[in-house]
């Protein structure tokens, strides 16, 4: 089956990382430079063109216009530890990785592309999730949008959510599903993902320009997170 947008891929040499980072983005049919687009950006990025099928639901999404003109990007990880390093918000390279999107991969693609988003978004799920929240809450005039999927909440999450007043004016959307009450983490312990985001929710309902919790029944998989995306993308990017 064809694609009606079309997959672009580079690399990046970080300077913040040390190493050579490569970035996809699908760009939706009839794409023009220096046009008005929004720009997504999924850590977790093959996760989300495989798994989440980003680029149909963009095709699909884009023909029924359902969202505006929306480029999604993604950034994926070497294996589960680097990960862990990079998104975790105690990550040993949990910084650098941030210095490297904002100051690296995000004007490059921008570069790249000859654009001016209109709107910057940041996606992703649990541990990418939590970085999306951290990342826009820390540059708010950089990033308008923050979609968040089971994220892993720590106090370092609940004291950022405690400054909500520098970042009011991002536009969120939070889910965690109500059986994610043992996940499995990569450390090797089972946490309580449920909890820490019902506190989450507390600290920033009705602080924030746009703000939307979900509670689905359901685990912390795939599974779940893809059969909600399409409604998500249509209420965050619609």
């Amino acid at each position: 089956m064809g694609r009606n947008g079309t997959m672009n891929d580079a690399k990046i040499n970080s300077n913040y990382l040390q190493e050579e980072i490569e970035i996809k983005w699908y760009v939706p049919e009839g794409f023009t430079p220096f046009k008005d687009y929004q720009l997504c950006f999924m850590q977790d990025g093959d996760d989300y063109f495989q798994m989440g099928r980003v680029a149909t639901l963009s095709d699909q999404l884009h023909a029924e216009v359902e969202i505006e003109p929306t480029i999604f990007v993604g950034i994926h990880y070497q294996d589960k530890y680097d990960r862990q390093d990079k998104y975790h918000p105690n990550g040993k390279k949990n910084n650098d990785y941030i210095q490297f999107l904002v100051k690296e991969a995000l004007p490059f693609v921008e570069d790249a592309l000859h654009i001016t988003p209109v709107k910057r978004a940041l996606i992703g799920d649990s541990l990418a999730g939590t970085l999306a929240f951290i990342v826009a809450s820390q540059f708010p005039d950089t990033f308008d949008i923050v979609i968040m999927q089971s994220p892993y909440v720590n106090e370092k999450v609940l004291t950022q959510a405690e400054h909500v007043n520098n970042f009011s004016n991002l536009e969120v959307f939070h889910s965690i599903g109500t059986e994610e009450t043992e996940v499995h983490t990569t450390s090797g312990e089972v946490s309580d993902f449920l909890t820490p985001n019902r506190t989450l929710n507390q600290l920033l309902e009705g602080k924030l320009n746009t703000y939307q919790y979900d509670e689905f029944t359901g685990n912390h998989t795939w599974k779940y997170w893809q059969k909600d995306l399409k409604k998500i993308l249509i209420e965050m990017l619609g």
